[in-house]
Protein backbone atom coordinates (compact mmCIF):
# COMPACT_ATOMS: atom_id res chain seq x y z
CA UNK A 1 0.00 0.00 0.00
CA UNK A 2 2.77 2.41 0.94
CA UNK A 3 4.73 1.71 -2.23
CA UNK A 4 1.61 2.42 -4.31
CA UNK A 5 1.03 5.69 -2.46
CA UNK A 6 4.66 6.60 -3.00
CA UNK A 7 4.42 5.86 -6.72
CA UNK A 8 1.35 8.10 -7.02
CA UNK A 9 3.19 10.85 -5.14
CA UNK A 10 6.18 10.59 -7.49
CA UNK A 11 3.90 10.94 -10.52
CA UNK A 12 2.14 13.91 -8.96
CA UNK A 13 5.45 15.67 -8.36
CA UNK A 14 6.88 14.72 -11.74
CA UNK A 15 9.89 13.15 -10.04
CA UNK A 16 11.54 10.36 -12.02
CA UNK A 17 13.30 8.00 -9.60
CA UNK A 18 15.31 5.02 -10.74
CA UNK A 19 13.79 2.58 -8.28
CA UNK A 20 16.13 -0.21 -9.28
CA UNK A 21 19.13 1.83 -8.16
CA UNK A 22 17.60 3.87 -5.34
CA UNK A 23 17.12 2.87 -1.73
CA UNK A 24 13.58 2.99 -0.38
CA UNK A 25 12.75 2.31 3.26
CA UNK A 26 9.69 2.54 5.50
CA UNK A 27 10.32 2.79 9.24
CA UNK A 28 7.49 1.92 11.63
CA UNK A 29 7.09 2.78 15.30
CA UNK A 30 6.30 0.51 18.25
CA UNK A 31 2.63 0.46 17.17
CA UNK A 32 3.65 -0.65 13.67
CA UNK A 33 2.62 2.73 12.24
CA UNK A 34 4.64 4.37 9.47
CA UNK A 35 6.77 7.09 11.08
CA UNK A 36 9.65 7.72 8.65
CA UNK A 37 9.91 7.31 4.89
CA UNK A 38 12.92 7.69 2.62
CA UNK A 39 13.74 7.08 -1.02
CA UNK A 40 17.18 8.32 -2.00
CA UNK A 41 20.46 7.67 -3.73
CA UNK A 42 23.86 8.08 -2.07
CA UNK A 43 27.27 7.72 -3.69
CA UNK A 44 30.42 7.39 -1.58
CA UNK A 45 34.01 8.25 -2.44
CA UNK A 46 36.47 7.02 0.20
CA UNK A 47 40.25 7.32 0.28
CA UNK A 48 42.11 4.77 2.39
CA UNK A 49 45.64 3.56 3.06
CA UNK A 50 47.22 0.65 1.20
CA UNK A 51 50.73 -0.80 1.25
CA UNK A 52 53.92 1.28 1.09
CA UNK A 53 52.25 4.30 2.72
CA UNK A 54 50.17 4.89 -0.39
CA UNK A 55 46.47 5.63 -0.62
CA UNK A 56 43.76 4.77 -3.08
CA UNK A 57 40.16 5.88 -3.60
CA UNK A 58 37.09 3.74 -4.16
CA UNK A 59 33.59 4.76 -5.16
CA UNK A 60 30.43 2.82 -4.39
CA UNK A 61 26.68 3.34 -3.98
CA UNK A 62 24.30 2.85 -1.12
CA UNK A 63 22.70 -0.46 -2.15
CA UNK A 64 18.98 -1.02 -2.55
CA UNK A 65 19.05 -3.81 0.03
CA UNK A 66 19.61 -2.41 3.50
CA UNK A 67 18.38 -3.13 7.03
CA UNK A 68 16.83 -0.57 9.36
CA UNK A 69 16.71 -2.32 12.74
CA UNK A 70 18.32 0.57 14.63
CA UNK A 71 16.12 3.28 13.10
CA UNK A 72 13.90 5.01 15.67
CA UNK A 73 11.03 7.49 15.80
CA UNK A 74 9.56 9.64 18.53
CA UNK A 75 7.78 12.98 18.83
CA UNK A 76 10.82 15.27 18.70
CA UNK A 77 13.63 13.20 17.16
CA UNK A 78 14.02 10.42 14.63
CA UNK A 79 16.95 8.41 13.32
CA UNK A 80 17.17 6.73 9.94
CA UNK A 81 19.94 4.13 10.12
CA UNK A 82 20.71 1.98 7.09
CA UNK A 83 23.03 -1.00 7.59
CA UNK A 84 24.58 -2.62 4.54
CA UNK A 85 27.42 -4.85 3.41
CA UNK A 86 29.94 -6.17 5.90
CA UNK A 87 29.71 -3.73 8.78
CA UNK A 88 28.85 -0.47 6.97
CA UNK A 89 26.11 1.94 8.04
CA UNK A 90 24.70 5.32 7.03
CA UNK A 91 22.38 7.24 9.35
CA UNK A 92 20.64 10.61 9.54
CA UNK A 93 19.44 12.18 12.79
CA UNK A 94 16.37 14.44 12.59
CA UNK A 95 14.86 16.80 15.16
CA UNK A 96 11.75 18.97 15.14
CA UNK A 97 10.45 21.85 17.24
CA UNK A 98 6.77 21.18 16.64
CA UNK A 99 6.58 23.31 13.49
CA UNK A 100 9.71 22.59 11.47
CA UNK A 101 12.17 19.72 11.27
CA UNK A 102 15.74 19.37 10.06
CA UNK A 103 18.55 16.86 9.65
CA UNK A 104 21.19 17.51 12.30
CA UNK A 105 23.90 15.03 11.37
CA UNK A 106 24.81 12.32 8.90
CA UNK A 107 26.95 9.53 10.36
CA UNK A 108 28.72 7.24 7.89
CA UNK A 109 30.64 4.23 9.27
CA UNK A 110 32.68 2.04 6.94
CA UNK A 111 34.53 -1.17 7.68
CA UNK A 112 38.00 -1.22 6.14
CA UNK A 113 38.28 -4.98 6.68
CA UNK A 114 35.65 -5.52 3.97
CA UNK A 115 37.99 -6.64 1.17
CA UNK A 116 35.21 -6.50 -1.40
CA UNK A 117 34.92 -2.74 -0.98
CA UNK A 118 38.40 -1.85 0.31
CA UNK A 119 40.88 -4.27 -1.29
CA UNK A 120 44.45 -4.26 0.04
CA UNK A 121 43.59 -1.97 2.98
CA UNK A 122 46.34 -2.02 5.60
CA UNK A 123 43.80 -1.19 8.32
CA UNK A 124 41.10 -3.53 9.59
CA UNK A 125 39.13 -1.03 11.64
CA UNK A 126 35.80 0.72 11.30
CA UNK A 127 36.00 4.45 10.56
CA UNK A 128 33.25 6.98 11.19
CA UNK A 129 32.61 10.34 9.55
CA UNK A 130 30.13 12.86 10.96
CA UNK A 131 28.93 15.70 8.73
CA UNK A 132 26.22 18.35 8.72
CA UNK A 133 23.66 17.89 5.90
CA UNK A 134 21.87 20.70 4.06
CA UNK A 135 18.33 19.66 5.06
CA UNK A 136 16.74 22.42 7.16
CA UNK A 137 13.46 24.23 7.77
CA UNK A 138 11.11 21.51 6.55
CA UNK A 139 7.54 21.87 7.75
CA UNK A 140 6.11 19.09 9.87
CA UNK A 141 3.89 16.81 7.77
CA UNK A 142 5.95 17.75 4.71
CA UNK A 143 8.33 15.78 2.49
CA UNK A 144 11.79 17.04 1.60
CA UNK A 145 12.70 16.60 -2.05
CA UNK A 146 15.99 17.18 -3.87
CA UNK A 147 16.66 15.75 -7.33
CA UNK A 148 19.91 17.71 -7.71
CA UNK A 149 23.20 16.29 -6.53
CA UNK A 150 24.28 17.52 -3.11
CA UNK A 151 27.97 16.83 -2.41
CA UNK A 152 29.00 16.77 1.26
CA UNK A 153 32.78 16.72 1.66
CA UNK A 154 34.84 15.53 4.61
CA UNK A 155 38.52 14.75 5.10
CA UNK A 156 38.81 11.48 3.15
CA UNK A 157 35.12 10.83 2.42
CA UNK A 158 32.79 12.55 -0.04
CA UNK A 159 29.09 11.75 -0.01
CA UNK A 160 26.76 12.67 -2.88
CA UNK A 161 23.02 12.67 -2.20
CA UNK A 162 20.53 12.90 -5.07
CA UNK A 163 17.00 11.94 -6.03
CA UNK A 164 16.09 12.38 -2.37
CA UNK A 165 12.55 12.20 -1.01
CA UNK A 166 12.29 12.03 2.79
CA UNK A 167 9.61 12.56 5.39
CA UNK A 168 11.11 12.26 8.86
CA UNK A 169 7.94 12.64 10.92
CA UNK A 170 5.07 10.83 9.21
CA UNK A 171 1.62 11.30 10.74
CA UNK A 172 -1.62 9.37 10.22
CA UNK A 173 0.31 6.42 8.81
CA UNK A 174 0.58 8.03 5.34
CA UNK A 175 3.12 10.03 3.37
CA UNK A 176 2.27 13.70 2.95
CA UNK A 177 1.62 15.25 -0.46
CA UNK A 178 3.17 18.52 0.75
CA UNK A 179 6.71 18.93 -0.54
CA UNK A 180 9.56 21.32 0.21
CA UNK A 181 12.20 21.29 -2.54
CA UNK A 182 15.86 22.04 -2.01
CA UNK A 183 17.26 25.34 -3.24
CA UNK A 184 19.08 23.63 -6.13
CA UNK A 185 15.74 22.40 -7.51
CA UNK A 186 14.03 25.76 -7.16
CA UNK A 187 14.15 27.87 -10.35
CA UNK A 188 15.35 31.42 -9.88
CA UNK A 189 13.63 34.40 -11.50
CA UNK A 190 16.02 36.80 -13.31
CA UNK A 191 16.18 40.17 -11.67
CA UNK A 192 14.45 43.01 -13.51
CA UNK A 193 16.79 45.66 -14.99
CA UNK A 194 17.22 48.64 -12.77
CA UNK A 195 17.38 52.30 -13.72
CA UNK A 196 20.49 54.10 -12.52
CA UNK A 197 19.73 56.66 -9.88
CA UNK A 198 21.73 59.43 -8.37
CA UNK A 199 21.84 59.55 -4.63
CA UNK A 200 23.00 62.37 -2.43
CA UNK A 201 24.69 61.62 0.86
CA UNK A 202 24.70 64.24 3.54
CA UNK A 203 27.63 63.97 5.91
CA UNK A 204 26.86 64.06 9.56
CA UNK A 205 28.15 67.17 11.37
CA UNK A 206 31.50 66.71 13.09
CA UNK A 207 31.91 68.02 16.58
CA UNK A 208 35.07 68.46 18.60
CA UNK A 209 33.56 67.25 21.82
CA UNK A 210 34.61 63.83 22.98
CA UNK A 211 32.75 61.40 25.15
CA UNK A 212 33.89 58.31 26.91
CA UNK A 213 31.71 55.29 26.33
CA UNK A 214 31.01 53.20 29.40
CA UNK A 215 32.97 49.93 29.47
CA UNK A 216 30.99 46.94 28.20
CA UNK A 217 29.57 44.73 30.88
CA UNK A 218 30.24 41.03 30.70
CA UNK A 219 27.98 38.41 32.13
CA UNK A 220 29.96 35.73 33.93
CA UNK A 221 29.47 32.22 32.59
CA UNK A 222 27.44 30.26 35.14
CA UNK A 223 29.13 27.24 36.69
CA UNK A 224 27.55 24.06 35.40
CA UNK A 225 26.61 21.28 37.80
CA UNK A 226 28.40 17.96 37.52
CA UNK A 227 26.85 16.11 34.55
CA UNK A 228 24.81 12.99 35.18
CA UNK A 229 26.62 9.74 34.55
CA UNK A 230 25.36 7.90 31.49
CA UNK A 231 25.48 4.12 31.27
CA UNK A 232 26.04 3.17 27.65
CA UNK A 233 26.48 -0.21 25.96
CA UNK A 234 26.80 -1.60 22.44
CA UNK A 235 25.68 -5.07 21.33
CA UNK A 236 26.62 -6.86 18.13
CA UNK A 237 22.99 -7.99 17.79
CA UNK A 238 19.84 -8.21 19.87
CA UNK A 239 20.60 -11.75 21.05
CA UNK A 240 24.12 -11.05 22.33
CA UNK A 241 25.51 -9.40 25.45
CA UNK A 242 27.29 -6.07 25.42
CA UNK A 243 30.62 -5.92 23.62
CA UNK A 244 31.37 -2.30 24.63
CA UNK A 245 30.33 -0.70 27.90
CA UNK A 246 30.93 2.77 29.27
CA UNK A 247 29.80 4.71 32.34
CA UNK A 248 30.69 8.35 31.94
CA UNK A 249 29.60 11.87 32.74
CA UNK A 250 30.46 14.14 29.84
CA UNK A 251 30.87 17.86 29.34
CA UNK A 252 31.95 19.51 26.09
CA UNK A 253 33.66 22.89 26.00
CA UNK A 254 33.72 24.78 22.71
CA UNK A 255 35.57 28.09 22.86
CA UNK A 256 33.95 29.97 25.77
CA UNK A 257 30.83 27.82 26.05
CA UNK A 258 30.36 24.56 27.95
CA UNK A 259 27.50 22.07 27.77
CA UNK A 260 26.69 18.96 29.80
CA UNK A 261 25.60 15.82 27.96
CA UNK A 262 22.25 14.59 29.30
CA UNK A 263 22.11 10.76 29.15
CA UNK A 264 18.30 10.81 29.14
CA UNK A 265 18.19 12.66 25.83
CA UNK A 266 21.05 10.79 24.21
CA UNK A 267 20.79 7.96 21.67
CA UNK A 268 23.50 5.31 21.65
CA UNK A 269 24.94 3.50 18.66
CA UNK A 270 28.31 2.16 17.62
CA UNK A 271 30.21 -0.94 16.64
CA UNK A 272 32.57 -3.55 18.05
CA UNK A 273 35.56 -4.84 16.14
CA UNK A 274 38.66 -6.86 16.80
CA UNK A 275 41.05 -3.90 16.77
CA UNK A 276 38.66 -0.94 16.62
CA UNK A 277 35.37 -0.13 18.37
CA UNK A 278 33.16 2.95 18.35
CA UNK A 279 30.71 4.56 20.72
CA UNK A 280 28.41 7.17 19.13
CA UNK A 281 26.31 9.44 21.34
CA UNK A 282 23.69 11.60 19.63
CA UNK A 283 21.36 14.22 21.10
CA UNK A 284 19.32 17.05 19.63
CA UNK A 285 22.29 19.41 19.67
CA UNK A 286 25.44 17.30 19.54
CA UNK A 287 26.96 14.09 18.18
CA UNK A 288 30.04 12.57 19.82
CA UNK A 289 31.99 9.73 18.21
CA UNK A 290 34.59 7.99 20.39
CA UNK A 291 36.89 5.59 18.53
CA UNK A 292 38.91 3.03 20.50
CA UNK A 293 41.77 0.96 19.11
CA UNK A 294 44.04 -1.73 20.51
CA UNK A 295 47.40 -3.27 19.63
CA UNK A 296 46.38 -6.66 21.14
CA UNK A 297 47.99 -5.68 24.45
CA UNK A 298 46.57 -2.28 25.38
CA UNK A 299 43.57 -0.26 24.27
CA UNK A 300 43.17 3.51 24.16
CA UNK A 301 40.85 6.29 23.00
CA UNK A 302 42.35 6.92 19.57
CA UNK A 303 39.98 9.47 18.01
CA UNK A 304 37.23 11.88 19.01
CA UNK A 305 34.82 13.60 16.63
CA UNK A 306 32.32 16.17 17.93
CA UNK A 307 29.69 17.89 15.79
CA UNK A 308 27.24 20.21 17.50
CA UNK A 309 25.47 23.51 17.88
CA UNK A 310 26.05 26.19 20.48
CA UNK A 311 23.29 27.94 22.41
CA UNK A 312 23.51 30.81 19.91
CA UNK A 313 22.96 28.44 16.98
CA UNK A 314 26.55 28.34 15.74
CA UNK A 315 27.41 24.98 14.16
CA UNK A 316 30.82 23.44 14.80
CA UNK A 317 32.70 20.25 13.99
CA UNK A 318 36.00 19.33 15.63
CA UNK A 319 38.01 16.12 15.47
CA UNK A 320 41.32 14.62 16.58
CA UNK A 321 42.39 11.19 15.34
CA UNK A 322 45.79 11.10 17.02
CA UNK A 323 44.86 10.63 20.68
CA UNK A 324 46.22 8.18 23.23
CA UNK A 325 43.88 8.51 26.22
CA UNK A 326 42.31 6.12 28.72
CA UNK A 327 44.93 3.44 28.16
CA UNK A 328 44.56 0.03 29.82
CA UNK A 329 45.27 -3.63 29.11
CA UNK A 330 42.91 -5.44 26.75
CA UNK A 331 40.51 -7.50 28.85
CA UNK A 332 40.41 -4.89 31.63
CA UNK A 333 38.56 -1.59 32.00
CA UNK A 334 39.85 1.94 32.46
CA UNK A 335 38.44 3.90 35.40
CA UNK A 336 38.80 7.47 36.63
CA UNK A 337 36.23 8.85 39.05
CA UNK A 338 37.91 12.24 39.41
CA UNK A 339 37.20 15.04 36.97
CA UNK A 340 39.56 15.10 34.01
CA UNK A 341 39.80 17.57 31.14
CA UNK A 342 41.55 17.19 27.81
CA UNK A 343 42.28 19.72 25.09
CA UNK A 344 41.18 17.83 21.96
CA UNK A 345 41.65 20.72 19.53
CA UNK A 346 42.34 24.40 20.10
CA UNK A 347 38.66 25.33 20.60
CA UNK A 348 37.41 21.94 21.91
CA UNK A 349 37.81 20.57 25.43
CA UNK A 350 36.49 17.26 26.77
CA UNK A 351 35.59 16.91 30.46
CA UNK A 352 34.91 13.51 32.02
CA UNK A 353 33.43 12.52 35.39
CA UNK A 354 32.99 9.09 37.01
CA UNK A 355 34.50 7.39 33.98
CA UNK A 356 34.74 3.65 33.45
CA UNK A 357 35.03 2.20 29.96
CA UNK A 358 35.80 -1.17 28.39
CA UNK A 359 35.69 -1.30 24.58
CA UNK A 360 37.21 -4.79 24.15
CA UNK A 361 37.04 -8.18 25.83
CA UNK A 362 33.76 -7.60 27.69
CA UNK A 363 32.47 -10.78 29.37
CA UNK A 364 28.85 -11.30 30.39
CA UNK A 365 28.11 -7.61 29.78
CA UNK A 366 30.04 -6.50 32.88
CA UNK A 367 33.24 -4.54 33.54
CA UNK A 368 36.43 -6.50 34.13
CA UNK A 369 39.07 -5.48 36.67
CA UNK A 370 39.70 -1.77 36.42
CA UNK A 371 43.00 -0.03 35.86
CA UNK A 372 42.67 3.24 37.76
CA UNK A 373 43.94 6.60 36.62
CA UNK A 374 46.65 8.22 38.71
CA UNK A 375 44.19 10.69 40.26
CA UNK A 376 42.19 7.80 41.72
CA UNK A 377 45.16 5.75 42.88
CA UNK A 378 46.35 5.58 46.48
CA UNK A 379 49.65 7.11 45.42
CA UNK A 380 48.13 10.41 44.35
CA UNK A 381 48.43 11.79 47.90
CA UNK A 382 52.21 11.37 47.66
CA UNK A 383 52.47 14.14 45.08
CA UNK A 384 52.05 17.07 47.50
CA UNK A 385 54.26 15.28 50.03
CA UNK A 386 56.98 14.79 47.42
CA UNK A 387 56.72 18.44 46.40
CA UNK A 388 56.96 19.51 50.05
CA UNK A 389 60.00 17.33 50.67
CA UNK A 390 61.70 18.66 47.54
CA UNK A 391 61.06 22.26 48.57
CA UNK A 392 62.33 21.58 52.09
CA UNK A 393 65.49 19.99 50.68
CA UNK A 394 66.00 22.97 48.41
CA UNK A 395 65.62 25.40 51.31
CA UNK A 396 68.13 23.44 53.39
CA UNK A 397 70.56 23.34 50.47
CA UNK A 398 70.29 27.09 49.98
CA UNK A 399 70.77 27.67 53.72
CA UNK A 400 73.89 25.46 53.82
CA UNK A 401 75.33 27.21 50.78
CA UNK A 402 74.70 30.56 52.46
CA UNK A 403 76.43 29.49 55.69
CA UNK A 404 79.45 28.09 53.82
CA UNK A 405 79.74 31.24 51.76
CA UNK A 406 79.53 33.42 54.85
CA UNK A 407 82.18 31.37 56.64
CA UNK A 408 84.58 31.71 53.71
CA UNK A 409 83.99 35.45 53.74
CA UNK A 410 84.98 35.71 57.43
CA UNK A 411 88.12 33.64 56.81
CA UNK A 412 89.15 36.02 54.07
CA UNK A 413 88.83 39.06 56.40
CA UNK A 414 91.03 37.45 59.07
CA UNK A 415 93.85 36.76 56.60
CA UNK A 416 93.98 40.42 55.65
Amino acid sequence: MYRYATFVLFLTLGIAFQVSHGTEVNVTDKDNQLCLFANLMVNFSVSYEVAENKSTTVEFELPAKVTTEESTCDATSSTLKLNFGEGHSWSVNFTNNGKMYQADTIIFSYNLSDINVFPHSVLNETKTVVVKPHITDIGVNTCYSCKSKDVIEADVVNQTLWNVLIQAFVSNNSISENVTSCAADTPTTPAAPTTPTTSTTTAAPVTNSTSTAPPPTTTPTPTLPTPNTGKYSIKRDENSTACLIANIGLRIGFKQEEMNIDPNGTKVSGSCGVNSSELILTSNIITIVLTFTNDTKKFRLHALNVTGKTSSGVLFSEANSNLSLWEAAVGTSYMCNKEQNYTITSPLTLYTFDLQVQPFGVKNGAFSTAEECFLDSDLSFLVPIAVGVALSFLIILVLISYLIGRRKSRTGYQSV
